[in-house]
């Protein structure tokens, strides 16, 4: 199984090529607002070449399918669709608030349960909560939300391990310093999308090229002209 994900749902980006038969993960993350359509591509290819594999070679693809910043998950999932339609792969749409979870769940073995609260803009957050599942893939504890950050629960914020570049907004709203509500991880990656495909590829239920969409959770929003960002 070889895989290509890309992720451009946020201010950062990356790309990670895994081959599961090789036990070989090469990922690319950086911090680059703006910088999306004109770096994807090209570490794209970068890290195929690295890796020694043609883009004929991969499985399948996978993008970070949102919720996030709007231009960016077009740009993802535009890329992706040209890629996998040039060589009739399927691909895999992940959630970026899974692969949040994912990550915590990956680098931290005594973390079971995990809150991911992104930016959303305009005084809102996404929000959605996950528990630790069977091979410790992230296992939805409801569904994923768009609200204003007092509607968050405060009473079993607790209880979660937290995750997400948004608990600024929420301890801002709550008047307490940001760092009282510090994440342990800031930001989507590639390589934990990409985990997170496998299965699915595996299982064959991956998806034509053109019905790699993004999701909004916002979609009130990002139907409005003016209302795209």
């Amino acid at each position: 199984m070889k895989i290509l994900a890309l992720d451009a749902s946020t201010e950062a980006l990356s790309v990670a090529v895994v081959d599961v038969e090789r036990d070989y993960e090469l990922e690319h993350f950086e911090i680059a607002p703006q910088a999306h359509a004109r770096r994807l591509l090209p570490l794209a290819r970068e890290l195929l070449e690295r890796a020694d594999l043609e883009l004929a070679d991969l499985d399948g693809l996978a993008f970070g399918r949102g919720p996030g910043a709007f231009t960016g998950l077009r740009i993802a999932a535009g890329l992706i669709q040209g890629l996998a339609a040039g060589i009739d792969r399927p691909v895999v749409p992940v959630s970026t608030l899974a692969a949040l979870a994912a990550r915590c769940l990956h680098q931290d073995a005594r973390v079971e349960r995990i809150r991911v609260v992104q930016d959303a803009r305009m005084g809102e957050i996404y929000s959605a909560d996950y528990q630790r599942g069977q091979g410790a893939a992230p296992e939805p504890l409801g569904i994923e939300r768009v609200m204003r950050p007092e509607q968050l629960d405060a009473d079993t914020a607790n209880e979660y391990t937290r995750a997400g570049n948004g608990w600024h907004v929420v301890a801002g709203e709550r008047g307490v310093a940001p760092e009282t509500l510090e994440p342990v991880e800031q930001w989507p990656h590639a390589l934990d999308i990409a985990r997170l495909a496998i299965p699915t590829l595996r299982a064959g239920e991956g998806l034509p090229a053109a019905q790699a969409l993004p999701v909004y959770v916002r979609d009130d929003v990002a139907r409005k002209p003016g209302g795209l960002r």
